[in-house]
């Protein structure tokens, strides 16, 4: 089960693009974007993104 962003309550921050351990989220026009194909479903990025907007699918 890959992470999914809640673009409604992302801030564009990237603090999940620093801590992501297999660099499977980018910012695409603002937003923050998962790689379903990269994503190791650590919930690293769930843990500390500040405005809550990434969960588990």
């Amino acid at each position: 089960m890959p992470a999914i962003v809640d673009i409604e309550k992302c801030t564009a921050c990237e603090t999940c693009v620093d801590v992501c351990p297999a660099a499977a989220i980018t910012m695409e026009d603002g937003k923050a974007k998962v790689d379903v194909d990269l994503c190791v479903d650590c919930e690293t990025c769930v843990d500390e993104c500040p405005s809550e907007a990434i969960s588990m699918e």
